[in-house]
This record gives structure tokens, sequence and C-alpha cells, in this order.
């Protein structure tokens, strides 16, 4: 069996272009001006949702950490954009994550799963879409809490929801205080 050889330069220039993506803030902060989450921090969450919404669903949770941990990647070329961008600005995502993946150790994998993810057929596609809107809510909630428009922005937003782990765990953040676990941290009450 001979050994594959990797371009280590190529590599390096992708794990710093991911890198990048920390600095990167998501574009509703046009609108959630609060806001500081980064594209980077926005994939951590949905990926940690995403492992969350596999298990609840009994699917290939390793799909699903893969599909969100790189279902935002092509951002790092392509920038963010908000739901109002979206209607305006034409991004080429699949020929962004083509051009990052190449001569990397994972450009079939990934572009396999992407492709997947593009397609929205599979399970593990549907939950990894719902992990990006719940992440979504989360931030609505965050940014949110104390205006009469998150019921507003939220149910739009659930209304996206497929699986009904989703929507069960979408009621419960809509229900619930984002600080409600330093409430029950152990030392809170003493």
């Amino acid at each position: 069996m001979t050994k594959k050889k990797f371009d280590y330069n190529k590599i390096t220039d992708f794990v710093f272009e991911i890198g990048s993506l920390r600095n990167m803030k998501r574009m509703h902060s046009q609108i959630l001006p609060q806001s500081n989450d980064t594209i980077s921090s926005h994939s951590f969450e949905t990926t940690i949702l995403g492992m969350i919404l596999a298990k609840m669903e009994n699917t290939d949770e390793n799909k699903v950490i893969k599909m969100c941990l790189f279902h935002d990647i092509e951002e790092a070329r392509t920038g963010d954009a908000n739901f109002i961008h979206s209607h305006y600005v034409k991004k080429n995502k699949k020929k962004a994550t083509k051009d990052q993946l190449v001569d990397t150790p994972l450009q079939n994998e990934i572009t396999e799963i992407l492709n997947e993810l593009i397609k929205g057929e599979s399970i593990e596609a549907i939950i990894t879409k719902d992990a990006d809107l719940l992440s979504q809510l989360i931030s609505q909630c965050n940014y949110l809490k104390d205006s009469t428009e998150v019921g507003r922005w939220s149910r739009h937003t659930i209304s996206n929801l497929k699986t009904k782990s989703a929507k069960k765990l979408a009621k419960t953040i809509t229900e619930r205080s984002p600080f409600e676990w330093i409430y029950n941290f152990p030392d809170a009450t003493k």
C-alpha cells in the first residue's frame, strides 16, 4: 500500500482560513447590533445542537456533526448574508467550498457531505438545518429577550423546523430564561 502524499502548505492555508471565521461577525448584527457572535461561534453551537438532535432522533451523529461543523465554511470567502442580503446577493457556495477543500485530505468526504446537506433530503441534512435554526433561535432569545419582537421572530424560525425533537427543544428555548443555567448552578443558592 502506497502512502498518499499531502500538500502541507495547502492544509495549513486551509486551517488558517477556517480560523479566520472567528473574526467574522454574523450579519444579523445589522439588525441585532448588540450581537457579538461570529461564524465560528455559530458553527460550534450548531455542531453541539446537531449532536444532541442526532442522538434524540437516533441517527448518524458522526455525519450530523461533520455537516454542522462545515456547514458555513464557505463564508470565509463569501461572507455571511442575513435574511435581507440573501434576497439580493448571489453567493457561489459550492465553488467557494470546492476551492477551499481542494488538495486537502478532507476534499472528497466533506464535499460529499455538504452536497448531501444542500440537497436537504436525508435525515442528517434535515437535523443539521434544524440545528442551524436552533442556534439562530438561541441568538434571538439572547439578544431580544426584553423585546416584543422575540415572539414574532421566533415563530418564523420555529415554523421552519422539521424534526419533532427540534420543535420540542425550540419550545423550551423560547419559554426558558437564557440565564436559567446560572440560577440553577449548585452554588447559586448560597
